[in-house]
C-alpha cells in the first residue's frame, strides 16, 4: 500500500493556477514532516517546498517563493501545495514526501532526508 498519494495535477495555462494534495493512508504523519519535490524531463528531482511536522516553519525554493504556498491538515493526514501564478518551467512531475527531518537535523531541502514518497502527479503549463 502506497502511503502518500497526490492528486490535483494536470494542464493549465501559464499565469494559472494549481492546487495539489498529498493523501496519507495506512499510518498518521502529524509527526513528519512533509516536502514536495518535482522533477522534470531530463533534470534530476530538484526541492520544492517543505513545512515541518507542526506547521510552524516552511521552506521554499527560490523558483517558486512567492507564488506557492505549502500547508497541512493533520486532522486530516492531508498536505496541500497551493500554486499560482504558474509558468511553464514549473511543467514537471511533482512528488509529496514525508520525513522526520526535524528530529534527525537534517536538511528539509535533500530529498534523502524524506523515506516516504509518493507516485508522483503530472503538472503541466502550457505558454
Amino acid at each position: 500500500q502506497v502511503p502518500l498519494v497526490e492528486s490535483g495535477g494536470g494542464l493549465v495555462q501559464a499565469g494559472g493556477f494549481l492546487r495539489l494534495s498529498c493523501a496519507a493512508s495506512g499510518r498518521t504523519f502529524s509527526s513528519y514532516d512533509m516536502g514536495w519535490f518535482r522533477q522534470a524531463p531530463g533534470k534530476e528531482r530538484e526541492f520544492v517546498a517543505a513545512i515541518t511536522w507542526s506547521g510552524g516553519n516552511t521552506y521554499y525554493a527560490d523558483s517558486v517563493k512567492g507564488r506557492f504556498i505549502i500547508s497541512r491538515d493533520n486532522a486530516k493526514n492531508t498536505w496541500y501545495l497551493q500554486m499560482n501564478s504558474l509558468k511553464p518551467e514549473d511543467t514537471a512531475v511533482y512528488y509529496c514526501a514525508a520525513g522526520r527531518v526535524t528530529y534527525y537535523g537534517g536538511s528539509y531541502y535533500e530529498a534523502k532526508w524524506y523515506n516516504y514518497w509518493g507516485q508522483g502527479t503530472q503538472v503541466t503549463v502550457s505558454s
